[in-house]
């Protein structure tokens, strides 16, 4: 399974690199670092990280994975980005989004009637951006059909945790969080940070 992580400059860091750790302990998977044109691409805090442009017709068993961060209040007026993911998305078995990535995904319409999560912090903007979701408030991740979303920043590690498991069973993802020493959140509607909507 290809997994593409779309980047772009100002992206959280634990937002791509706690799921990539996930990721990372699965033999299956195949990580792909993307961006629209290739190139260095900046994190939040100025790491540069270098992607590849993504195909243009993405292989069987795709996943898209989509992080969030300070980047995302630029390209949800991008309408060049915004087209692109949307076809992008149309090729993909799966597509995770973790913080704001959802609000980029609620620009494409993708994420109409869906059940969706995505930051507390950022729940009054994100949810602003389309009124035809299904924005979840208590909820630390997701799942709706193919698309997979998080609250913010360290929940996407939670989610994909989820993710394995869903692919591979519960006791792989035990396995991976063991290896990480991180204490799974593995229920998604123990949100405790709802609280502070």
């Amino acid at each position: 399974m290809d997994i593409f992580i779309i980047l772009f400059d100002d992206f959280r860091t634990l937002d791509v690199f706690g799921p990539v750790d996930v990721f990372g302990e699965i033999k299956e998977f195949t990580l792909h670092y993307c961006s629209i044109n290739g190139g260095i691409i900046y994190n939040s805090h100025q790491v540069p990280i270098m992607t590849q442009s993504l195909p243009l017709k993405l292989p069987y068993n795709s996943v898209l994975f989509i992080p969030g961060g300070m980047g995302t209040r630029l390209l949800v007026d991008d309408t060049v980005f915004i087209c692109w993911l949307d076809k992008m998305i149309a090729q993909a078995l799966y597509c995770l989004t973790v913080c704001t990535g959802s609000a980029l995904l609620a620009k494409t319409k993708r994420l109409n009637g869906k059940y969706v999560t995505s930051n507390k912090n950022a729940w009054s903007w994100v949810t602003s951006l389309n009124n035809q979701v299904n924005w979840q408030e208590k909820a630390r991740w997701c799942v709706d059909g193919h698309l997979y979303t998080s609250s913010g920043v360290s929940a996407g590690i939670d989610m994909a945790l989820c993710f394995v498991a869903d692919l591979y069973g519960k006791e792989r993802a035990i396995k991976v969080a063991n290896l990480m020493e991180y204490v799974w959140n593995d229920h998604s509607h123990n949100d405790p940070f709802s609280s502070s909507l």
